[in-house]
């Protein structure tokens, strides 16, 4: 494993300054070292797949993402490959979609939008509820939309409500923590029952503890 992983890096550190500027590059040098760069990584452990994340301001880092799609099984390969980046001042390198930090940004209603493919939506916009919760280590969940009869037929809506689930805990987490995600219309009336989605960590973070607390009380009775 460690000479595809020296593989890897070889390939891109030859290829660095072409991926840093790739949105300069016309289209059909794009989608060279696009499918260069997931062959590499694909030759390092299939089922990978990698996020580029290119800076505003061209001086500051850009950001190659290694993601193993939500797989626990693959969480230790990506780990592994970030372990052995090299260090170069303008690139950032990191192993699984972390959580956003903006938050505050949320709960303001001023987070930026999404936009995939026909499809717009904020964070700040949805809401949720969790089905029925009986003590297992994965829930259940209904994320309320204002437009979800709008969006309902479309074909790309679920993969868009799965970024912004990653991006919101952190690919970690939502493999931990999140089993099945259902989608439906946002209530006419307000229903106080409805979480907001920005305190999904925090919710999780509370069952989790009453379980931890569960746990240990049964663990001192046997």
């Amino acid at each position: 494993m460690k000479n595809k992983t020296t593989h890897f890096w070889t390939w891109f550190l030859q290829h660095k300054n072409k991926l840093k500027n790739l949105m300069d590059l016309n289209h059909k040098e794009q989608k060279h070292y696009m499918f260069w760069l997931n062959w590499h990584l694909q030759f390092y452990f299939p089922g990978l797949e990698y996020i580029l994340i290119f800076p505003k301001v061209k001086k500051k880092k850009t950001q190659l993402m290694l993601s193993a799609k939500g797989k626990q099984e693959l969480f230790h390969m990506a780990i592994e490959l970030e372990k052995t980046a090299p260090r170069l001042w303008d690139w950032k390198f990191t192993a699984l979609i972390q959580p956003r930090q903006d938050i505050d940004d949320m709960e303001a209603g001023i987070d930026e939008p999404y936009v995939f493919q026909d499809i717009t939506l904020k964070t700040s916009e949805l809401k949720f509820i969790p089905f029925e919760y009986d003590g297992k280590k994965k829930i259940d969940m209904i994320v309320y939309l204002k437009n979800f009869t709008i969006y309902s037929h479309n074909k790309n809506l679920p993969t868009l409500i799965n970024i912004m689930l990653q991006d919101l805990l952190g690919e970690k987490s939502m493999a931990e923590n999140i089993n099945f995600v259902q989608l439906a219309q946002m209530p006419d009336q307000e229903d106080n029952d409805l979480i907001c989605l920005y305190d999904l960590q925090l919710y999780l973070d509370d069952i989790n503890k009453q379980r931890n607390i569960v746990d240990s009380m049964i663990r001192t009775r046997d």
